[in-house]
């Protein structure tokens, strides 16, 4: 039988506030993968393990997803892209088997 696990959601916080930022969230499962989460979409996924996947078609979708992005790989976009085109992040579809939920 799978193991189930247990995850947490938060919002992203403002880093001159502190306050939660809308529509922005990361959530962390109980085996340690991270998620980070824009509105509706997933755009990356960091394992326990240290791999890294980032969604294909909304990585880099908007100024605001880009910001908070670079915020959770703790990176620039620049080094993201640079990570996506030497193989070290999975660029994947991490959003069809969610769109029938939507």
């Amino acid at each position: 039988m799978d193991k189930i696990y247990s995850a947490t959601v938060e919002n992203f916080k403002s880093n001159r506030s502190g306050n939660p930022i809308a529509n922005q969230f990361v959530i962390t499962i109980e085996n340690g993968d991270k998620i980070f989460q824009s509105y509706k979409s997933v755009i990356a996924i960091k394992t326990f393990c240290g791999k890294v996947q980032i969604d294909v078609d909304r990585w880099n979708y908007s100024r605001t997803t880009s910001h908070y992005r670079s915020q959770f790989l703790n990176e620039s976009t620049k080094q993201t892209q640079e990570k996506i085109n030497n193989g070290t992040y999975l660029l994947t579809d991490l959003n069809s088997c969610m769109a029938k939920y939507r």
